[in-house]
């Protein structure tokens, strides 16, 4: 193994200043895929745990308030921060003079919220733009990898067709075809496929991963941000029916 090291890097020191281009430019790619894979690894981890912590929370809370306060707390989570925009859209409105009572109904004691339709308007607006900004943070990144997947096969294959140009230049030049001649240019040719390869295939996989990922907390968002309007409707529509 100790030699098979020493070897590639002998034939990338001696290899053609395009081909050693080819390398750099490959070795980039691994190095910020591999940074990407690891920072999203790490952000979509922690927002899958704490947003099933705040999930288990807001539906055993009956206040709100208590439910806001957990959310504050739990910022990698971007089911916490949806509702805590929501949250704050509904100050805003008992703010503006609407009775906006803050706790979580139950099946026997259903609190009011009070708010008027529009103001549910409002509400939904506001999950929106927020399911919208937590999916941009969430994707941010993520399209380097399908990139890394689509184009580093191709710069590979750019450094072995020079390699294989080299290997017939140097036939040419030597006016032989021996072993000896067409070795170091099938050697640039191979190393750069190899190379090309090594970085697509672990960003396809991670992109893969990361995009199944990203839909759960997804559907995550919006079931919860449904789940959230439903509540606030919910009692809009029971205080409509004692005014009536």
């Amino acid at each position: 193994m100790p030699q098979t090291d020493i070897d590639i890097i002998h034939i990338f020191l001696n290899a053609g200043i395009v081909v050693q281009l080819v390398l750099l430019l490959l070795l980039f790619f691994s190095i910020t895929s591999w940074a990407i894979i690891l920072i999203k690894m790490r952000y979509i981890g922690k927002a899958y745990k704490e947003s099933a912590q705040f999930i288990d929370f807001f539906w055993k809370s009956r206040d709100l308030s208590n439910a806001f306060v957990k959310a504050k707390q739990l910022d990698a989570s971007p089911i916490a921060r949806i509702f805590r925009m929501g949250y704050l859209e509904l100050k805003k409105l008992s703010q503006s003079g609407l009775s906006v009572s803050m706790p979580l109904p139950s099946a026997s004691d259903t609190p009011s919220l009070g708010t008027k339709t529009s103001g549910i308007e409002n509400v939904k607006r506001t999950l929106r733009r927020a399911i919208n900004t937590e999916m941009t943070r969430l994707t941010q990144m993520v399209p380097f990898l399908a990139t890394t997947g689509n184009t580093t096969p191709f710069i590979g294959l750019f450094g072995t067709v020079w390699g294989i140009m080299h290997s017939f230049r140097s036939i040419g030049l030597k006016g032989s075809a021996n072993l000896a001649v067409v070795a170091p240019g099938i050697s640039e040719a191979l190393i750069a496929t190899a190379a090309g390869l090594a970085v697509a295939i672990p960003a396809v996989i991670a992109f893969n991963y990361f995009n199944q990922k990203i839909r759960v907390i997804e559907s995550e968002l919006q079931s919860f941000s449904a789940d959230f309007l439903n509540i606030v409707e919910r009692d809009i529509l029971r205080i409509e029916r004692r005014k009536s």
